[in-house]
């Protein structure tokens, strides 16, 4: 059952007249859902506010953070074109089971739906598609890390299945934790916090962040 967290506004981040970055709660869609009990979401929301506003990228329902939405289908096209050239550097901010070693690295595993239990993902070297996450840890605590989260490449739940597959499920997520590591969380703990990019239309860096609420 689809419960959204209540409406109390939007927390904008950075607002221009091309570009709008908002902060998206834990639990809500980023888009429509498929029937009416699903309809509510962020990009709804924003649309609300600046019904001009179009969806650039997308997060899982249950991950929180930093969301951008263009304000013209120029934009729009402009940021599409970064995110998919891989110009657009991401950070997440996760805290994960277990005490992560080495301190920082790379996970290089395909990854692919596993349709017979959509929609959880799965490493498969034969079918997957190249998925790369690089690693940080910021401290780890007696059976727990946490740990800056950098995908390379956006593919669907990559860094909740790469951290399960690298034995440090992120605490919270019903998905791939155990049960024991779901349950030490209400909610998943991976919430998106940096993004750095070119700005599509004056060319300036631009870094936008979102406050990690745990």
């Amino acid at each position: 059952m689809y419960s959204p967290p209540p409406d109390t506004g939007l927390h904008i981040l950075y607002r221009d007249d091309v570009l709008l970055a908002v902060d998206k709660p834990s639990g809500l869609l980023s888009v429509p859902g498929r029937g009416a009990q699903k309809h509510d979401s962020l990009s709804v929301r924003v649309r609300s506010a600046y019904p001009e506003s179009l969806i650039v990228h997308r997060l899982d329902m249950a991950t929180s953070g930093l969301m951008l939405f263009a304000r013209d289908r120029g934009a729009q096209s402009a940021m599409g074109r970064l995110f998919q050239t891989r110009q657009v550097h991401k950070e997440y901010i996760a805290l994960v089971a277990g005490q992560v070693d080495p301190l920082q690295g790379e996970i290089d595993l395909p990854l692919t739906t596993d349709w017979p239990n959509r929609p959880r993902q799965i490493v498969d070297y034969a079918m997957g598609k190249p998925a790369l996450t690089r690693y940080q840890v910021l401290s780890r605590g007696d059976d727990s890390s946490r740990v800056c989260l950098m995908p390379v490449t956006g593919r669907s739940h990559q860094l909740r299945v790469h951290m399960h597959a690298l034995g440090h499920p992120i605490l919270g997520d019903e998905l791939y934790a155990d049960p024991a590591t779901h349950a030490r969380s209400p909610r998943l703990l991976l919430h998106a916090h940096h993004l750095c990019f070119r700005h599509p239309m004056t060319g300036e860096l631009l870094m936008v962040e979102s406050p990690v609420p745990f």
